[in-house]
Parts: C-alpha cells; sequence; structure tokens
C-alpha cells in the first residue's frame, strides 16, 4: 500500500476504539434502525439514552437494556450503535445508557445510575411499542456487573420506586462478579473505599428473588478471568435460580461483544444464545 495512504489509516485506526470502527465502517443488521438519541433519563449530562428499534414490531416488543463496559471510567452509548441494530433485529426494544464513570463518582453510582435508566423504560418504553413488563439486562464487563447488581440487590430497584421482579432476566458478557480482594488499579478506585467489600460481590448476593442469568465469557479472556462465571453460578444455584452458562472456545475479553456485530458474529453464537435465552424467559411467562 501507498505509504502516503497507509499513514491516514493507522491514524485512524490508533484514534478509533473497536466499537467506533464497527459504527463508522462496519455494516449494521437491516432489520432494525435508531429511533431516538440522546434522551434525557435524569438531570445530568451522561444520563442520556438511544433507543433502537425492529423494523417490524408487533406493537407490544419485549425490551433489552446494554450496559457495556470499559472498568466503570471508559466507553460511551455511542460506540455501541452495533449492539443496539443487533438485539433490535431480533424483536427487541433496545436502550443503551450512559452512566456516570470513576473518577467523577465510585461505587455504587453507576450502579445506580443503570437504575434509574431502567425507571424511564418502565415509564415510558410504550412510546416506542415497548412493553415495560418484559424487561432484560445485558451487559459486557464492567457493564455486565452493573446488570448482574441490578438484577441481584433489590435496594438499586427500590431506590427508584421499581419492584424487584421489574427485570425479567439478565445475560452478563465477561463479567466480573468475585473480584475481592481488590488488586488491580480499576477495582481499587471503584470499590477500594468500601468498608464491607461483601456489599460489592455479586457471588456473595443472590437470593431466591433473582431472575434468571445467562453468564457467557470467551475461555482465553485475561482480563476477567473465566472462574468467575462457575463461581456465580454456583451461587445462584443454590438459591434455585435458573442459570446457563457459556463458554466461547479461544475467544478474550471483546471478542464476545464484537462477535454480537455483522462483521464478527461467525465467531461465536453470543447473539442467538443470549436472545434464545431471553425468548425461552418470555415465552414461560406469557404461557
Amino acid at each position: 500500500m501507498n505509504k502516503i495512504l497507509l499513514l491516514p489509516l493507522l491514524l485512524l485506526l490508533h484514534a478509533c476504539t473497536v466499537q467506533t470502527i464497527f459504527d463508522n465502517l462496519g455494516p449494521k443488521d437491516r432489520e432494525s434502525r435508531v429511533a431516538n438519541r440522546n434522551i434525557s433519563f435524569g438531570p445530568l449530562s451522561e444520563q442520556a439514552l438511544d433507543i433502537y428499534v425492529p423494523l417490524e414490531s408487533t406493537g407490544k416488543d419485549p425490551v433489552l437494556m446494554f450496559i457495556y463496559g470499559g472498568s466503570w471510567k471508559n466507553g460511551d452509548k455511542d460506540g455501541y450503535d452495533f449492539v443496539g441494530r443487533a438485539f433490535a433485529a431480533r424483536g427487541f426494544i433496545t436502550v443503551i445508557a450512559d452512566y456516570r464513570k470513576v473518577p467523577e463518582v465510585v461505587f455504587p453510582t453507576f450502579v445506580e445510575d443503570g437504575a434509574l435508566a431502567v425507571k424511564w423504560i418502565s415509564e415510558n418504553i410504550t412510546d416506542w411499542n415497548g412493553d415495560p413488563s418484559r424487561i432484560y439486562l445485558v451487559g459486557h464487563s464492567a457493564g455486565a456487573y452493573n446488570a448482574v447488581m441490578l438484577g441481584l440487590d433489590p435496594q438499586y430497584l427500590a431506590t427508584v420506586g421499581l419492584d424487584s421482579d421489574t427485570v425479567d432476566g439478565v445475560a452478563g458478557i465477561a463479567g466480573p462478579y468475585d473480584f475481592f480482594p481488590y488488586d488491580v488499579a480499576a477495582t481499587i478506585d471503584a470499590f477500594g473505599h468500601i468498608q464491607d467489600p461483601d456489599i460489592t460481590q455479586p457471588i456473595n448476593l443472590a437470593t431466591p428473588d433473582a431472575p434468571p442469568m445467562l453468564l457467557v465469557m470467551g475461555t482465553d479472556d485475561t482480563v476477567v478471568f473465566p472462574r468467575n462465571i462457575p463461581a456465580l453460578e454456583k451461587a445462584l444455584q443454590e438459591n434455585s435460580i435458573r442459570v446457563e452458562t457459556r463458554l466461547y472456545e479461544g475467544l478474550d475479553h471483546i471478542e464476545p461483544v464484537t462477535a454480537l456485530s455483522v462483521t464478527f458474529r461467525k465467531k461465536a453464537p453470543v447473539l442467538d444464545d443470549i436472545t434464545g435465552f431471553f425468548i425461552n424467559i418470555d415465552e414461560t411467562m406469557t404461557k
């Protein structure tokens, strides 16, 4: 390749995240569209969300909120159009919400912002043909932690006036659920101020009232180790909560979320596994 052309390309790749490259250059699911952007769900600038919808709606579609990762300090919703379009194409009214991050805030604020977004969904999603009685959460990495915490600890939903059964199911992609003692900067910065670390660990919060959960990750993940899945799986099983797990052979920490994109969907059936899990719950509830 001509060196004059190669240099700008390298600079572009260096400046962009993987998600931004997908959003700018990658193909999107044609059976979905962006319905609205930057809707406020709270008084702060970070408390904003985007909505994606299927091109063909039933008039009362299930709702899915995706929470992105980034060590509780990085990322924003604008890099995840490929996720919103993917789930919407499968029939889910899909919401991607921003949340406040370290160092501006620490635990539990980023989880509380997630609860506030769920409250907005429960009160407003009918305007986009969503069914507020069928709300599912999906998160990747730190976002998977946030999603699982919203499912396990009822105080977050209760604080915003929602019942614990508002969330009907949770899927965690490469999430940390058993990470004490804090031994990396991300967890020290986000959780190191908490005197009782037990309240920060999902494995300690499982109760018989938790929603069904699907836990997935790659076998080659060296950011969040695969041991996190059996630890939470055991805690949920001990409380008679439905839990399913998937380990994708050879995938690292990022690849299970990029496998939601059209470009890399053949790498692993992440989209099929998550939507199939939620659809099964949906069918069970409506019987």
